[in-house]
């Protein structure tokens, strides 16, 4: 008797800025044929856009067929989404207005199809902030953007990779502005969502989080700042008395440097650069930015659109693949914690299901 065929995610990608990387990212990623045994990928973009890229890698070994009805998502092959029709100046490396205002396009064109299920899983390729920018558009990155599309309460972004996941209390704000926003509310409202994600979306039952300081030293018991005092230590007792196993407030510097993030299932950093620094640092190209507490899966790699090198076929595909291998995780993960809930004989472990993630890659 032959077994039922694994079911297999409908996995979004969107181009990002027309100039930056991400194009080259998504043929890269996709050529090799065996992610189709896996899922089945849909990029939003345009076919003159692939090809123009294709065309810069040297003919890649990547097919695809073009669509504009996701009735006719083809599941053994590659699909182009059309977003648009135009002709566009393609200009690799270059920052204007095109390549924000068509990022967007692709971006609202994936966006919708998440939310309608057409979809399983969005990973975005990177935009710049700037070029971003209109009456339409004035977020100051996926994030933001996404929540306020799903009205969402609450959203975290998290960065994960092989040995670590790094949360991040605020996002892209001045520095100066980060302090105002370590409040006892928003800590305890981004714990609860982390604490959450790491149950349905990475299969955690019982989650260790830490947390940082904000000032140096963690404010060495109100010597150097009263934050930690006054506002973050009372905000981890009330995580605590909502069953969330949480630690903290740490010295960030000494923290990374003890490789004391092991011990923990997820870390919250207080700031951007407090988090994203160490993450890079150790993350080793491989890093990929999930946003937890979102209602819907997205991912993205941990890097930007990398003008400098866009269109010379030097990109590293890397954390796009490990952004996409996380997509899938997540998704098989949801399911089976949805089955558990539903009736606990069907629990799945997350770990076998991304051994045989790899082992299938691999072969």
């Amino acid at each position: 008797m032959s077994s039922i065929p694994e079911p297999r995610p409908v996995i979004g990608f969107t181009c990002g800025d027309l100039n930056g990387i991400g194009t080259e990212l998504i043929i890269k990623t996709l050529s090799d044929n065996r992610i189709l045994e896996l899922c089945t990928p849909v990029v939003f973009a345009s076919t003159k856009l692939i090809n123009f890229y294709r065309k810069t890698l040297g003919d890649a070994p990547f097919s695809y067929q073009s669509l504009r009805e996701f009735e006719r998502i083809n599941p053994k092959t590659v699909n182009v989404f059309n977003c648009w029709e135009d002709e566009v100046n393609i200009t690799p490396g270059q920052l204007n207005e095109t390549g924000g205002r068509y990022a967007v396009q692709a971006l609202n064109a994936a966006t919708q199809a998440l939310k309608e299920k057409k979809i399983d899983a969005l990973v975005t390729g990177p935009i710049h902030k700037k070029n971003v920018q209109s009456e339409e558009f004035t977020f100051t990155g996926h994030t933001p953007y996404l929540k306020a599309v799903f009205e969402a309460k609450e959203v975290v972004m998290l960065m994960v990779s092989d040995n670590m996941r790094i949360a991040l209390l605020s996002e892209h704000v001045p520095l100066k502005d980060a302090a105002a926003l370590v409040t006892r509310e928003n800590l305890l409202s981004k714990l609860k969502v982390l604490n959450q994600s790491l149950k349905k979306d990475f299969g955690i039952d019982k989650p260790r989080l830490g947390v940082l300081g904000l000032n140096p030293h963690a404010g060495d018991e109100g010597l150097v700042g009263q934050e930690e005092e006054a506002i973050i230590k009372p905000a981890l007792k009330d995580a605590r008395q909502q069953d969330i196993m949480v630690f903290g407030p740490y010295s960030a510097d000494a923290f990374f440097a003890r490789g004391q993030q092991e011990r923990f299932d997820a870390v919250l950093a207080l700031y951007h650069d407090q988090g994203l620094i160490p993450f890079k640092s150790l993350a080793k190209g491989e890093g990929v930015n999930y946003t937890a507490g979102l209602g819907a899966i997205r991912t993205s790699p941990d890097h930007g659109t990398a003008f400098d090198i866009a269109g010379k076929g030097k990109a590293d595909e890397s954390s796009f693949r490990a952004a996409l291998y996380l997509a899938m995780d997540i998704w098989r993960q949801q399911k089976g914690y949805a089955e558990a809930r539903s009736n606990p004989m069907h629990r799945r472990s997350s770990a076998m299901l991304a051994r045989a993630v790899d082992e299938k890659i691999e072969e």
